[in-house]
């Protein structure tokens, strides 16, 4: 660890415990008990109230007042940070590893009794996500340094199912999660508008030399809740109303499945209504609508209602052929 960080973890130490001695802080950090003399030295050099008692019992302690400084987590704030990491975590946070070396700072220098909170506050506290796909934290983590840079990227998105993947400069302005997935919001060079697309549909990403500046006030999130398409990112045409009637039970699952649960926008004992891209509404969209057979029934638009007849036919020219 740097100086900073093992001073830091001295103070730790001292407030977790009534009072130390430099061998006892030289054991829990690992390191000569002439580098805890020093350091010990230079926080005093720098207003820490750090006292030091000679004798069988002496050592040394922090004054009462400032155990109690904003530098330390009360138990509330320390149960706060350890929850919300479990949140953090399950979304795919891309710098998940140094929030886990954080949390492991701050289990090791609290003593005993916090430990034991801290484990009470965690036991039966889970978060259960559709499950955040590793392999995606370093283009995460390129996103992000690049909206804190303000530098132009180069990205290979694929904008639906089997189409072909388009090139886009974009300068981007920020990271967004939600239901699940990751998004980027970005101002596209192609479209010249902001529009946002779904990060795990990011093929590849480059930075250019290009810079931008950000719009004053602007909101990543803001602009998502106003005209975020869930499903397909924004960078598609118009919507279209795709509405379908069925039995509650199985409206409920559909609400559930695949694109249809992020596109609701109406929803009646019997009949719903989505938005959905036009360019997977004939070639993405039927083979949710297909496991659910003759239970739907798809009210609008006629050309859903074409594409699923010919699916169906399809299938049973297919399981007509023999082996």
């Amino acid at each position: 660890m740097s100086k900073a960080d093992n001073m830091l973890a001295i103070l730790w130490l001292l407030k977790a415990n009534k009072r130390m001695t430099a061998k006892q802080l030289a054991d829990a950090l690992e390191m000569h008990i002439r580098t805890v003399y020093r350091y010990i030295d230079a926080l005093c050099a720098s207003g820490v109230p750090i006292v030091a008692d000679s004798g069988h019992n002496g050592g040394y302690s922090l004054l009462a007042q400032f155990k109690e400084s904003p530098l330390f987590f009360d138990m509330g704030e320390q149960k706060a940070l350890i929850q919300a990491a479990v949140f953090a975590q399950e979304a795919g946070y891309p710098y998940g590893d140094v929030l886990r070396q954080a949390l492991a700072k701050l289990k090791l220098y609290a003593n005993e009794d916090q430990r034991s909170a801290i484990d009470k506050h965690l036991v039966g506290f889970d978060v259960i996500s559709s499950g955040a796909d590793a392999g995606m934290e370093p283009l995460l983590r390129q996103l992000e340094s690049a909206v804190a840079a303000n530098a132009t990227m180069l990205i290979e998105h694929l904008k639906g199912v089997g189409l072909e993947p388009q090139r886009r400069q974009i300068d981007p302005y920020g990271l967004v999660h939600w239901k699940g997935k990751w998004y980027i919001v970005a101002h596209c060079h192609l479209r010249q508008e902001i529009r946002s697309f779904r990060v795990d549909r990011i093929l590849s990403a480059s930075p250019t030399e290009g810079a931008f500046s950000r719009p004053e006030d602007f909101s990543a999130r803001a602009y998502m809740l106003r005209f975020l398409k869930p499903w397909s990112g924004s960078d598609g045409d118009k919507p279209v109303t795709v509405i379908v009637r069925g039995q509650p039970g199985t409206l409920n699952a559909l609400c559930e499945t695949g694109p249809f649960g992020d596109a609701l926008v109406e929803r009646t004992k019997e009949q719903a209504h989505f938005l959905l891209e036009e360019d997977m509404l004939l070639t993405y969209v039927p083979y949710y609508l297909i496991g659910f057979g003759a239970k739907l029934d798809i009210l609008s638009p006629p050309e859903l209602r074409t594409r699923m007849a010919d699916l169906a036919l399809e299938l049973h020219r297919h399981y007509q052929l023999p082996l």
